[in-house]
């Protein structure tokens, strides 16, 4: 029997496995939130499917992704980074995921993890959508809008609403599978 599975990662083994296994599950690990909140920033302008082809090593350049670690990088790091191929070289980029990382602490300081401010949006517990066709759901919700201007009067840096939505869906804050998906009623 075939998996009915949402369109937007039919066809390739690497999304197909990454929507079965990961896309939409609430996460709640502080590591985990970090990594997809920094490969989400790194997304910006690209495709998903690129970030997950170089995903591996994102986790070697970034010390898996141990947001202590990247929190405390200095300028030989950074172009260490920015010489990296395996990675997305962007300054800007690289230079966001130093200040996300070291006001992700803050956060974690303030609300006692980052888990608890950033499910706080959706009180603890995922929206279900129902959507027939994966382009039917939005780009971004008034709860990403809120979250990204949050972000960014804290001092993040790439964080707009649609990165912000993208990262919502991928830590399953919202279940944007379509109703007939296999993981619909899963996650």
């Amino acid at each position: 029997m075939t998996k009915i599975r949402c369109g937007w990662c039919e066809g390739d083994p690497l999304y197909e496995s990454y929507h079965d296994n990961e896309w939409g599950t609430p996460l709640h690990d502080e590591r985990l939130l970090f990594e997809f909140l920094i490969l989400e920033t790194f997304q910006a302008g690209l495709s998903w499917i690129t970030i997950l082809r170089k995903r591996e090593n994102f986790r070697v350049a970034f010390n898996n992704f141990d947001y202590k670690i990247v929190a405390q990088y200095d300028e030989h790091k950074k172009e260490e980074l920015l010489q990296n191929a395996g990675i997305i070289r962007n300054k800007l980029k690289v230079n966001s995921a130093i200040t996300n990382a070291q006001n992700f602490i803050k956060i974690q300081e303030e609300f006692g993890s980052f888990d608890k401010y950033i499910w706080g949006f959706v009180n603890h517990t995922p929206i279900k959508n129902s959507w027939k066709h994966h382009k039917d759901c939005p780009a971004t919700t008034e709860i990403s809008d809120q979250i990204s201007k949050d972000l960014k009067k804290r001092g993040f840096k790439f964080v707009g609403s649609t990165i912000i939505y993208a990262f919502m869906q991928a830590i399953g804050m919202v279940n944007d599978h379509t109703i007939d998906c296999f993981r619909y009623h899963k996650v």
